[in-house]
């Protein structure tokens, strides 16, 4: 089976942008475009279907919509609206999300919750009217969309750090995505962590895809582009370093990393940060830099790469190396080639 390789946008571009950048991720060969759906950006959906109507074959979809700031019905629809744009060509990611306290959103049962999302979800698209229970979210009988909805399968992917969300992919969705990660060894526990998962629903091992993405910075100046990357990592160190329990983190980065950024300083923040954990939780420096990165990932396994924003000290140039350098020095590797 080929490894994927995707890209992950910001929506933070203006109208028409969106469009242009799918189109050339296509023309490139990658095999998808995602979305983010961080708070304070503009939402996602907008972006995708100016993508869907400038693409003809690759994938696209969401990294992640979350059910606590959009109803799953909402989410639904929205998927809907996507799939049909796209033909079938799209997937639904959703998350517990991160920042929800800025907000003063603090759901209870987070995880018991994205399950029932998740059961509303697959039952509103299956045109299942029986109703589905639960406490945060539910369905009476009776009730269902009044759209049509496409005629193609949903494809979930659950975004998630921790065991029991991974458990929960491995029961309910066909991919999942550990967000900020390039780190090789996260593909064997993130497989470790969904097979309960897994073989509570009866499903076999490989059933769900894994994937792994993180901000992505390549340039020929191998040097500036992990300055820049450094940067643009901080926050997301912040925000999940500690989830992954195969890095060591030297003593008093993250309260450095955390303190510079409280001064607003991202440059300083990121200046704390050494290369062998850069390398763990952001792709960046040279074509080369980022092949081997890449080659490391499909050697431990995954199943998709997705390279995300900014993607390059500038974005168009960056997206350019990323698939006329990087993606063909890793053709040789993404395909398995059955044994003569």
């Amino acid at each position: 089976m080929s490894v994927q390789i995707s890209l992950g946008l910001q929506t933070d571009k203006a109208p028409g942008r969106y469009g242009e950048l799918a189109a050339h991720a296509e023309e490139l060969g990658f095999d998808g475009v995602s979305v983010f759906s961080d708070l304070w950006f503009q939402p996602s959906i907008v972006a995708l279907l100016e993508m869907a109507e400038r693409t003809n074959r690759i994938r696209l979809g969401c990294a992640c919509w979350n059910p606590f700031l959009i109803h799953p019905v909402e989410l639904t629809g929205m998927a809907a609206a996507l799939y049909a744009r796209t033909e079938g060509r799209a997937y639904l990611g959703i998350a517990r999300g991160t920042w929800l306290d800025d907000l003063g959103v603090r759901p209870e049962r987070p995880l018991g919750a994205l399950r029932e999302a998740i059961a509303v979800i697959r039952a509103l698209w299956s045109g299942d009217t029986s109703g589905v229970p639960g406490r945060t979210f539910s369905l009476a009988p009776g009730v269902g969309l009044r759209t049509e909805l496409p005629d193609a399968p949903l494809r979930v992917l659950v975004g998630s750090w921790g065991e029991r969300g991974a458990a929960l992919a491995g029961e309910t969705a066909d991919e999942i995505k550990i967000g900020g990660s390039a780190n090789p060894a996260m593909v064997e526990v993130t497989r470790q962590r969904l097979a309960p998962g897994l073989e509570r629903a009866g499903r076999p091992p490989g059933d769900v895809g894994v994937v792994l993405g993180a901000v992505t910075v390549v340039d020929r100046d191998g040097a500036a582009a992990r300055a820049a990357a450094r940067a643009q990592v901080a926050m997301y160190v912040d925000a999940i370093a500690a989830y992954d329990p195969t890095v060591t983190l030297p003593e008093g980065m993250l309260e450095r990393v955390r303190e510079s950024l409280a001064q607003g300083d991202a440059a300083a923040a990121g200046a704390w940060i050494p290369r062998d954990v850069l390398d763990r939780f952001a792709f960046s420096g040279s074509p080369d830099d980022i092949a081997e990165q890449a080659a490391g990932l499909i050697a431990a396994g995954v199943d998709r790469i997705e390279f995300g924003t900014p993607h390059g000290i500038d974005e168009r140039e960056g997206i350019d190396l990323l698939g006329r350098a990087v993606l063909p020095a890793l053709a040789s590797l993404r395909t398995d080639t059955p044994e003569s």
